[in-house]
């Protein structure tokens, strides 16, 4: 074999991929979509408020490509219908799914119980169902990557945030076992759980966000897309199936 040749295994591309993802349009979300569009994917995504659907898409765009998307909530069984029935039409097979779309909970005690329950049925609930369509949609090739966007919350359990800890640490275990069942069905799923990242579920405002991330002690969601960007880059021989993510300087 060729020393020069065999000195990088072959990457697969990312150009005319069908990707979709969840909670699309801001934070997270937006930064994988738009990393991924700029290497040529094809981009579909969806959130609960056409607002920001509207300005994710914009976003892409920005970068090249020509992106879907819609306004649908994955709390609802039946926006999830919605949403894969739409994308059945956009692409003839999906290639990606990122499970993204996430909100933040307080502790159980401190929320009204519709609240919690809303919290659960997006972080959690809304996840499987996605995850669960797209296997389906998958395996009709034999072939697909889900990745799912979790949380260090899963392992930390911080005080004051118990409903969020449920659903990150429901999430962890789904996809651990998850995984097993889908390579069965020749699909690859991987978990990756970032530390504390910049975006718009953080309470400290903006600026503070800015001087923690220049500190060292925060992600940026770019951080977390490059992340996204390496799993679904290596050789189909390979499964990267769980992967953390911390801010370099961690405060204890």
């Amino acid at each position: 074999m060729d020393a020069i040749s065999d000195a990088h295994t072959k990457q697969p591309s990312l150009a005319g991929r069908s990707v979709m993802v969840t909670g699309g349009t801001l934070g997270i979300g937006r930064a994988i979509a738009r990393l991924l569009a700029a290497d040529g994917a094809k981009l579909f995504i969806f959130s609960r408020d056409g607002g920001n659907v509207n300005d994710g898409l914009a976003a892409i765009r920005e970068v090249g490509g020509d992106p879907e998307g819609m306004v649908a909530d994955v709390a609802k069984a039946e926006d999830v219908d919605k949403v894969y029935a739409a994308a059945r039409t956009k692409f003839d097979r999906l290639d990606v799914l990122i499970v993204n779309a996430g909100i933040s909970g307080e502790g159980v005690a401190d929320m009204a119980n519709e609240d919690w329950r809303y919290v659960i049925d997006t972080n959690l609930v809304g996840a499987m169902a996605s995850a669960r369509e797209a296997l389906l949609w998958m395996a009709e090739r034999k072939k697909g990557h889900i990745v799912i966007i979790g949380s260090m919350s899963a392992e930390r359990e911080g005080k004051g945030s118990s409903v969020y800890v449920a659903g990150k640490s429901g999430l962890r275990g789904f996809a651990e076992s998850f995984h097993k069942e889908a390579r069965e069905k020749g699909v690859k799923v991987t978990l990756i759980e970032p530390g504390q990242v910049g975006s718009n579920m953080q309470e400290a405002s903006p600026r503070e966000q800015r001087r923690e991330i220049r500190k060292g002690t925060m992600l940026r969601a770019e951080d977390v897309a490059v992340a996204v960007h390496y799993v679904l880059t290596q050789p189909e021989r390979c499964d990267v199936t769980f992967m953390q993510i911390r801010p370099h300087v961690e405060e204890e």
